[in-house]
């Protein structure tokens, strides 16, 4: 995993590596950085994949073409060995089959990708940036004047001066001459293809299996761990992993109450490890390490939405702790999107329910993928989510409303991703206490789901609220709580530019993107920014 920043354009040598100097903690183990033509290349790495022979750019045609990438390609040995014949490969890394798959057909060859990327392309005076389906990967780019300037973070994107920065749209490839091309959407609800339970759950089992697998990669130097809250969705990716790595690294934090009691996930977290044979790890952290914690989460995390930083404070912790065991780590992240998990959805008409699950399924990548990445990035370690896998996504748009929410005892009380649980039961993967547990939410399985509200109620009078509100009139700040984490931020992330950030200003996301946006490098792209944002879910 790494970080990535450049410029096309102009030769701004620079600025980039004063972009690449922000982003250190997304890879600390090597830096590199390239210039030919128009444009720089820069990236910093996290080596998890071809430690010896993964530096970028990676560089091809005598230095004419080159990649710079973020994130993992699962499937890249299937592609190298379809292409190697016609290629001529000097390293071992995933990222390099990209770059020769670009070079023999184009733009297009990110459709036959399978992982989570976003990745940069220069070849002679062409350029392509492209990011993976879902936006697990973070991507941002800006102008000014006549140069594009691209990064992972907006903090980066920040010392570059331009005058606002944009979400690079998921599911999409950028070139100069075509804009915007989406590649990917997700599929249509098609709800009346898997109404056999049976069927159902077999298909769900193959293919979750599988999604699991193919994340652990086959290289036994990997040190691979899962987090395992206790949870249904990441107590079933961690006993999944568990069947291929022996005595895999499981995490779980918490908190305790002044009586000494748990908060609900440490015990159900110690359940599932022991059933499964993990070596599990907990952290117990206390209120004052919450509150300190805080402003480096808030910055880290690039946004003050109050639902977004709660979660990110105990993910925040789990980072931590299992950075000091392994460098990649699997998580349940996209359950509840693609298995109708929250429990709002039990209240909405029937009808309604996979739709929700396809709306939120686009929109993670402002939101819960936004805090994965930052919070393992802020620790120098890999997150990877396997319910996000597209096989998985597909599968699930076809599984009827009345099979992910369904009544399941004697009182006719309804349970949220009731497939999901149905598809294992009985198979040993996990204890029925774990496999039915009720879900909460993280930050009140952690014990912490109130702290927040509870230092912006002592920390922000009513007069400074209203002050905030009336200074910055784009900024979303409903509650006390949403402005005092706005106070925060406004700390690390001064400039307009960065406020102006598509996704952490006025909340759009590309979900609702046209299908194809076209624009040039210096001109005006064809996006109507002001139609869309105000589409967006604040």
């Amino acid at each position: 995993m790494c970080g990535i920043s450049g410029c096309y354009g102009t030769r701004d040598e620079i600025t980039v590596n004063r972009m690449l100097d922000a982003l250190t903690r997304r890879g600390p183990d090597d830096r590199g950085l390239h210039v030919h033509g128009n444009a720089v290349f820069g990236h910093t790495r996290l080596s998890i994949v071809d430690v010896k022979k993964g530096h970028q750019p990676i560089l091809a045609k005598g230095g004419r073409a080159g990649i710079i990438c973020n994130g993992e390609i699962y499937n890249f040995k299937k592609i190298k060995r379809s292409i190697q014949a016609r290629c001529q490969f000097t390293t071992n890394s995933d990222t390099e089959v990209i770059l020769q798959l670009y070079l023999l057909k184009g733009p297009e060859c990110v459709t036959e990708l399978d992982g989570m990327f976003a990745f940069a392309i220069f070849d002679d005076d062409r350029i392509m940036l492209a990011r993976d389906p879902i936006g697990i990967k973070p991507l941002y780019y800006g102008f000014y004047q006549e140069t594009m300037y691209f990064s992972s973070e907006l903090g980066a994107m920040s010392i570059a001066g331009v005058d606002e920065v944009y979400e690079f749209p998921a599911g999409y490839y950028f070139t100069p001459d075509s804009g915007f091309v989406k590649y990917y959407s997700v599929p249509p609800v098609q709800n009346q293809d898997l109404v056999d339970i049976e069927k159902a759950s077999r298909l769900i089992r193959k293919t979750f299996r599988r999604a699991v697998r193919k994340r652990l990669l086959s290289d036994r130097e990997i040190h691979v761990g899962s987090f395992c809250s206790g949870g249904l969705d990441s107590s079933l990716v961690a006993a999944i992993a568990a069947e291929e790595i022996p005595n895999l690294h499981t995490f779980a934090v918490g908190m305790k109450d002044a009586d000494g009691n748990e908060s609900d996930d440490l015990p159900a977290s110690r359940i599932a490890a022991r059933h499964i044979g993990s070596t599990h790890h907990e952290l117990i952290f206390s209120e004052e390490d919450y509150y300190q914690a805080l402003p480096a989460v808030i910055k880290k995390l690039e946004s003050y939405d109050p639902s977004l930083v709660r979660c990110a404070v105990p993910c925040y912790f789990t980072c931590k702790l299992a950075a000091e065991y392994v460098t990649v780590v699997l998580t349940g992240e996209g359950a509840d999107e693609l298995f109708s998990g929250y429990h709002y959805m039990k209240h909405l008409p029937e009808d309604e329910v996979n739709a929700e699950d396809r709306r939120l399924i686009g929109n993670l990548h402002n939101i819960n993928l936004q805090r994965a990445d930052r919070m393992g990035m802020h620790f120098s370690l890999e997150l990877r989510v396997p319910f996000l896998d597209l096989e998985m996504i597909d599968l699930a748009m076809k599984i009827p409303n009345e099979l992910k929410i369904r009544e399941y005892n004697d009182a006719g009380e309804k349970i949220e991703k009731w497939i999901l649980r149905q598809a294992f039961a009985g198979t040993g993967y996990l204890p029925d206490e774990i496999l039915w547990r009720y879900k909460v939410q993280y930050t009140q399985g952690a014990g912490c789901e109130s702290l927040g509200e509870k230092m912006a109620q002592a920390e922000m009078s009513d007069a400074e609220w209203e002050k905030l509100k009336a200074e910055n009139p784009m900024a979303v700040l409903e509650t006390r709580e949403a402005a005092y984490y706005f106070k925060i931020f406004r700390q690390f992330h001064p400039q307009d530019s960065v406020l102006k950030s598509i996704g952490i200003w006025r909340g759009f996301n590309f979900a609702e993107e046209r299908e194809h946006v076209t624009g040039t490098i210096g001109g005006k792209l064809e996006h109507d920014y002001q139609e869309l944002a105000g589409k967006g879910k604040g």
